[in-house]
């Protein structure tokens, strides 16, 4: 079929217009070659630009399209959707990016109008080429796989759960309720954290749609969007979930203690623990580091006192295997560690104390009662917040934690709250309450008497300089405002950590084909118009694993990933990407080099015919193995070679 093709040249308002003379594009593209028919337009994205394109394909007979406007990532999929809705098949399309590769790139009009030229000139020499493909449907397993226990994960399952589909929700804890769960107040509203998370944790609990599996990991997961399968680790707790009634007599009788996590390390648990009361599933577990019986084959008092006889000493990890069409990951964040900052004295100097330390410590169910105490069991009378530890850092962190400000403010009215007379310094770069409520907490926490000082403390030490600094902790710091250098004695000093990606995130993103940005936290498809999918099909992200957020941020994300999941299963199928890889098994010697560089896993060997082959529905197009194969024995759908050729030789027009 002869190509008859139209080119639609796109002004996007001022942003390409405004450096871009797409008259002048659109008359040159109307010479080319195959060209039937050439138009600008304010917004080709727009119904009526769409409407344009359609209503000459119909007129003029058009069997290809080209537009120029912006990147493809963003516009390919509605152009595609409007050549389908014409009659033509989707693939019989190219685009051109002549906003962020044309006019957002210089200042200079000439330069830009004739790249852009260029680029146009390169679309429709590719688009002569352009094969239609079958466009492919799979099925969606209605279940679904929430990873993480905290808010986002809980969220995300309830909300799935309630529309009446199966939920298996995986936590690496003995219990769910992540992070949240060791907070005293939420900002801005003060209110109590256990009291807004606990009831979430119970519906989880006793949901009839969903399969808690607590102190358990994702092993390894294969297959595609709509057909994935997951092989869960579910760690030995050495009780039976099924005859334990959480009496609690086992950890009252255990001799042994060490550190709690829960408690940050200010309190103590036993060997045989539940983290925290409110627990779910409220049954403990043996912890086997510090377990005497797993040490040194002593003691099993917890045994000898369960009157129900849920210890099990011969307890094994299990291997789990399930199926479920979609993925959502909500595995939070961990907190950053200020040891390294050596001058702030975190682990050197007694009474210097992290965000999540203090907020065990004011906390009424903590180890301290909610007392704000100092090592030798007395009241702080000055209490010094540091903002940003670790964060807007090039040290550390580029980035802003964004609840840092806050939860430090926060700090500083619960302090007036429980010691009225002392005296708080809150010491920041800049405030930043940029949510619904908390530039009033700001004045709110201003009014209560915190004395807010602009400036990052250079140290924190104990020498003293003066008799009214003997004894003290000494924050030395500039005053931006008033251009002073000065040191203040208090007797605490609490860092306000950041929030960074979880210590193994890069080893989840591997078990689950998604990518990381350069900060650690997972990558999202775009930043703006699909911030909770990931860049693998039928996988989403939500909470502080895609970066630092607040609570009411994180449960929106949640509650978004939830609702992707809920129109895939609305669909009962989805379609897939028709421009993948095909290995010529003729040629094909069996070398393997294209199973080694794909990132998808979606190369296979078979072992029978010594051949690889390609998974369609894993495929995402990359070309990596196409380069990497030595014998020119794998094309690429929609992107071959001669394609590639003609394109390169549309640009020395």
């Amino acid at each position: 079929m002869e190509p008859r093709i139209g080119v639609y040249v796109c002004h996007c308002g001022s942003n390409i217009a405004g450096m871009v003379d797409v008259e002048a594009v659109a008359r040159f593209a109307r010479e080319l070659e195959g060209v039937v028919v050439t138009r600008d337009y304010k917004f080709m994205c727009s119904e009526p630009g769409q409407e344009m394109i359609k209503g000459d394909i119909k007129k003029l007979n058009l069997n290809r399209i080209v537009v120029a406007s912006c990147s493809p990532t963003m516009h390919e999929p509605t152009f595609r959707h409007v050549l389908e809705e014409a009659g033509i098949n989707p693939y019989l399309f190219e685009m051109a990016n002549i906003r962020e590769q044309c006019s957002w790139v210089t200042e200079d009009k000439t330069k830009a109008t004739g790249k852009a030229i260029r680029l146009v000139a390169a679309a429709v020499r590719r688009v002569f080429l352009h094969q239609p493909l079958p466009t492919r449907q799979v099925s969606i397993n209605p279940n679904t796989l929430v990873v993480g226990g905290g808010i986002s994960g809980i969220q995300a399952a309830l909300k799935v759960a309630d529309s009446g589909n199966k939920v298996y929700l995986v936590e690496r804890e003995p219990s769910i309720g992540g992070h949240m769960a060791q907070l005293d107040k939420t900002f801005p509203t003060l209110d109590c954290s256990a009291c807004i998370l606990t009831p979430r944790m119970t519906q989880v609990g006793s949901h009839p749609n969903i399969e808690l599996l607590t102190y358990s990991e994702v092993e390894e997961v294969s297959g595609f969007i709509g057909n994935f399968r997951v092989k869960v680790r579910k760690k030995a707790r050495y009780v039976d979930e099924e005859k334990c009634n959480s009496c609690g007599l086992c950890q009252m009788k255990c001799p042994w203690q060490v550190s709690s996590e829960f408690e940050a390390g200010l309190g103590k648990r036993k060997a045989i623990y539940t983290p925290f009361p409110q627990a779910v599933p409220n049954v403990p577990v043996i912890d086997l580091e510090h377990c005497v019986y797993f040490l040194k084959g002593t003691c099993r008092a917890c045994e000898k006192v369960c009157e129900v006889g849920a210890i099990d000493f011969e307890q094994q990890d299990e291997t789990l295997e399930i199926e479920v069409g979609s993925i959502i990951l909500a595995t939070g964040f961990s907190l950053f560690d200020p040891t390294p900052i050596y001058q702030y004295g975190y682990g050197r100097l007694d009474n210097v104390v992290t965000s999540l330390e203090f907020e065990r410590m004011v906390n009424s169910a903590g180890p301290t009662e909610g007392n704000i105490i100092l090592k030798d069991g007395t009241s702080p009378q000055n209490i010094a917040i540091i903002h940003c530890v670790g964060s807007r850092d090039e040290k550390y962190h580029d980035y802003c934690s964004r609840v840092c400000c806050m939860y430090s403010m926060k700090f500083g009215h619960l302090v007036r709250e429980h010691l009225p007379q002392a005296k708080v310094y809150e010491f920041y770069i800049d405030v930043r309450s940029f949510g619904k409520g908390f530039e009033e907490f700001y004045n709110r926490v201003q009014s209560e008497g915190v004395t807010f000082i602009r400036g990052r403390p250079a140290e924190v030490t104990n020498v003293a300089e003066t008799p009214e600094e003997e004894g003290k902790l000494i924050v030395q710091f500039e005053d931006t405002l008033l251009g002073l250098q000065r040191r203040l004695p208090v007797d605490m000093v609490v860092l306000s950590c950041a929030l960074e990606p979880q210590p193994d995130a890069g080893d989840i993103g591997r078990i689950f084909n998604i990518s990381s940005s350069a900060d650690g936290f997972f990558l999202e498809r775009h930043p703006k118009l699909d911030p909770v999918t990931a860049m693998t099909d039928g996988i989403f992200i939500a909470g502080c694993c895609q970066g630092p957020k607040d609570i009411p941020d994180s449960i929106a994300q949640a509650q978004a990933a939830a609702a992707e999941v809920l129109a895939l299963i609305s669909q009962g199928s989805v379609e897939i990407e028709a421009a993948t890889a095909v290995v010529d098994e003729s040629i094909c010697s069996g070398c393997r080099a294209c199973e080694l560089v794909c990132p998808y896993s979606a190369v296979s060997f078979d072992d029978q015919r010594k051949i690889c082959r390609v998974n369609d529905a894993l495929c995402k197009g990359c070309g990596a193995c196409v380069a990497a194969c030595f014998g020119d024995a794998i094309s690429l759908n929609h992107f071959t070679n001669e394609q590639i050729v003609a394109q390169m030789e549309g640009m020395l027009v």
